[in-house]
């Protein structure tokens, strides 16, 4: 219990040392290792390689790293269809259906289901790469958008 309370609170050799890092961690984190596959109003197809970084105790990808990628993606998508603000996630339901292993290559395909004023729903998946499909998008990411 001792040495679950002193990882808690980040003091002993377990700890993680956050000193020195940006106040925005995750998004940078989790976005810097991103590839933008497709780009399109309501569609959002990107992959990444799972590294050492987004693994958890037991060598899988980590859920809260799988949790924050649902989120951001999943934002990014709803603003392809022209939201106007940024907003915060009311709710996010994520099943684990399988895992992800080292550097093993990961697609994440993320829909805008409905877009409202206040809220907008979005479905986002994650897939194995034996079952991704190929994509190409030429620079520059352009998206054009009507409401």
């Amino acid at each position: 219990m001792v040495s679950m309370k002193k990882f808690l609170e980040k003091k002993g050799e377990m700890a993680i040392s956050m000193d020195g890092l940006s106040e925005k961690f995750f998004e940078p984190f989790i976005m810097k290792r991103i590839q933008v596959d497709l780009l399109e109003p309501s569609r959002i197809v990107c992959s990444f390689k799972v590294t050492p970084h987004w693994l958890n105790g037991g060598n899988l990808l980590h859920g809260g790293a799988t949790t924050t990628l649902v989120d951001l993606i999943g934002s990014a998508t709803l603003l392809t269809v022209g939201t106007p603000i940024y907003g915060v996630s009311v709710e996010i339901n994520v099943s684990f259906l399988d895992s992800a292993y080292p550097d093993e290559e990961v697609e994440v395909e993320a829909k805008a289901l409905r877009v409202r004023k206040a809220v907008g729903v979005a479905s986002v998946e994650l897939k194995e790469e034996e079952d991704r499909q190929n994509y190409s998008l030429e620079p520059p990411y352009q998206v054009s958008c009507s409401r």
